[in-house]
C-alpha cells in the first residue's frame, strides 16, 4: 500500500488507508505500507499486523503536505522500493491518491509489472479542492490520464468524485466504494450540549459560517468545538469575538481518546464545506449518534437524509442558525436524528464490508 499520508499524518484519507490496511492484515495478508517520514516517527514499525515503512522526506506539518514536500516522497519512495523489491514480492498495490502517490505506482507497474488499484480521495482530482490545488491542477491532466489509464481499476468514495473525474479527466472505469469509519461509539460517555465540527481550517471548509451562526443563536448553555488546524485559524478566532463557548482544540489525532470523547459528547455535528470527497469526520460523528447539519452539496446528499439531519445553504447564516437552534431547543428531535445517524452508519460505513469490496478487485 502506498500513501504519502498515513496516521498520524494527514487528513481524512489517512485514517481510511490505515483501517483498510489493518483489515487486509486481519484477513491474513502481508501488508507493507510505504509512507512519509516525519520528525521523530520511527522509520519502521509493525502496528496491528501492518509493516509501516516511513521514508525520509521534508514535511513541516502533520495535518498539511504541500506539493513541493510531496515531491520528496516520490524521490524517497522510489529509492526505498528499488531496494525493498529485491527481497520482497508483492501481488497487488493499493494506491491512495492518483497524485502524488500514483506516480510511484505507475513507475512500479512499468518497471516491475506490479498492478495497482488507485483510490482517488479528492485533492488529486481537478475541480475538487478550490482552496489549495487550483493552479496545480492546470498541469496535472496529462499525468492523471497516464496514471488512470494504467490502473487496474479506479475507485472513489462518492458518486460526486466519480462524475468529476469523468468530466475533468476522462471516461474511465470507476467503482464507487464508500469510505468507512471505525466505530467511535462509547455508551459510557453521556451526551452534552455540544456542537462539534472538524477538519482543516481553510476558507472552503465553512467554519466561518458556523461560527457566525452559533453567535447568532442563544448559545448560553451550549459549546461549539472547532477541531482542526490550518492557515485560516487566526481569522476564525477573530470571528469568534472572544465567545468563551467557542473552543478551538487544535489538531487532534482521531485515534486518540480526546477526539473520541468529543464526538461521543456531541449532540450535533455541523460541517459547512463547499467541497468534500465524502466527509470522513461526518461518518465518524454518525457512528456516535450525532444529529447532522451540513452544507447542501452533492456529496452530502449521498449521506444525509431528512430523518437524520438538515442540508443548508452554508452562506445563509440565518438558515444555518435556525437549523442549529431547532436542534438545540428540541431534545426529542436531536435524539431521533442521532439514532438515525447511528443506524445509517451501521448499514453503510463499517469497514468489514468495505475491505471485502477492495479485496475482490485487488485479486480478481
Amino acid at each position: 500500500m502506498l500513501n504519502y499520508e498515513f496516521p498520524p499524518l494527514g487528513g481524512g484519507a489517512s485514517p481510511v488507508s490505515y483501517e483498510i490496511a489493518k483489515g487486509y492484515a486481519k484477513l491474513g495478508h502481508q501488508v507493507d505500507v510505504v509512507t512519509m517520514g516525519f520528525k521523530d516517527l520511527p522509520k519502521f514499525e509493525i502496528k496491528e499486523g501492518i509493516n509501516i515503512y516511513r521514508v525520509c522526506c521534508l514535511r513541516f506539518k502533520k495535518e498539511t503536505c504541500y506539493p513541493w514536500e510531496q515531491l520528496t516522497y516520490l524521490y524517497s519512495a522510489k529509492k526505498f522500493l528499488k531496494q525493498h523489491l529485491k527481497s520482497h514480492k508483492f501481488d497487488a498495490n493499493h494506491t491512495h491518491f492518483a497524485i502524488p502517490t500514483g506516480i510511484v505506482s505507475l513507475w512500479l507497474k512499468k518497471k516491475y509489472q506490479l498492478p495497482y488499484v488507485v483510490t482517488s480521495h479528492g485533492s488529486d482530482v481537478p475541480g475538487h479542492n478550490q482552496d489549495r490545488f487550483v493552479f496545480l491542477h492546470k498541469f496535472t491532466k496529462p499525468l492523471l490520464k497516464k496514471i488512470y489509464s494504467n490502473a487496474k481499476l479506479i475507485t472513489t468514495p462518492s458518486i460526486y468524485l466519480k462524475r468529476l473525474i469523468k468530466e475533468k479527466v476522462g471516461d474511465y472505469k470507476i467503482l464507487v466504494i464508500a469510505n468507512g469509519s471505525k466505530d467511535y461509539l462509547d455508551n459510557n460517555i453521556k451526551k452534552e450540549n455540544l456542537i462539534v465540527s472538524a477538519g482543516r481550517l481553510l476558507p472552503g471548509k465553512g467554519f466561518q459560517y458556523l461560527i457566525k451562526a452559533f453567535n447568532l443563536v442563544n448559545n448560553k448553555n451550549w459549546r461549539l468545538y472547532i477541531v482542526g488546524d490550518g492557515l485560516y485559524k487566526k481569522e476564525l478566532i477573530k470571528l469568534a469575538h472572544n465567545n468563551q463557548n467557542i473552543i478551538f482544540t487544535g489538531w487532534l489525532d482521531n485515534t486518540k481518546e480526546k477526539y473520541k470523547n468529543i464526538l461521543n459528547k456531541a449532540k450535533i455535528f455541523c460541517t459547512l464545506s463547499s467541497f468534500e470527497s465524502q466527509g470522513i469526520a461526518l461518518i465518524e460523528a454518525m457512528s456516535t449518534g450525532c444529529a447532522i447539519v451540513c452544507s447542501d452539496i452533492s456529496v452530502f446528499r449521498e449521506n444525509i437524509q431528512e430523518d437524520n439531519g438538515f442540508l443548508v445553504n452554508a452562506m445563509n447564516i440565518e438558515e444555518v442558525g435556525n437549523k442549529l437552534s431547532l436542534l438545540m431547543n428540541d431534545e426529542k428531535l436531536v435524539d431521533e436524528y442521532g439514532e438515525k445517524s447511528r443506524t445509517r452508519y451501521l448499514a453503510s460505513y463499517q469497514y468489514k464490508k468495505i475491505i471485502k469490496e477492495y479485496l475482490n478487485i485487488l485479486f480478481v
